[in-house]
């Protein structure tokens, strides 16, 4: 029997793709991967990637049937949520509190520029 083995890319639909690259690439510090002309989809088809991690995201042209605004429900790791909590909140990213409960790791939610909602919690 055939079965999925894998997560090759999550999508995240924005509504400029230049904007969204710049963010992902430049605040966060993504690798961009792939940025070919995709007609199909009403813009590009744009993959990024944390360092070291296997999954890509695809930042996808928002459109009617995925629109832009919306819980991604995509977490994210580091070794330290403190640090990068305090870098997103130095750049000016939309970052809600850092929550540290016992027993659980430090994490916090943030928003792209298209107002996705992205999680991080410490590894």
């Amino acid at each position: 029997m055939a079965n999925i083995d894998s997560v090759r890319a999550v999508g995240i639909p924005v509504t400029d793709q230049d904007r969204a690259v710049e963010f992902y690439a430049g605040t966060l510090g993504f690798g961009k991967l792939m940025d070919a002309p995709m007609p199909q989809l009403g813009g590009r088809w744009i993959e990024v990637r944390p360092p070291g991690s296997a999954v890509t995201v695809a930042l996808l042209p928002a459109s009617e049937r995925a629109p832009s605004g919306v819980d991604t429900g995509i977490r994210f790791t580091t070794g330290d949520a403190a640090a990068l909590h305090a870098e997103l909140s130095a750049a000016g990213v939309d970052v809600d509190e850092l929550l540290v409960w016992e027993g659980v790791p430090p994490m916090f939610d943030f928003r792209d520029p298209d107002g996705n909602v992205l999680y991080v919690s410490q590894s």
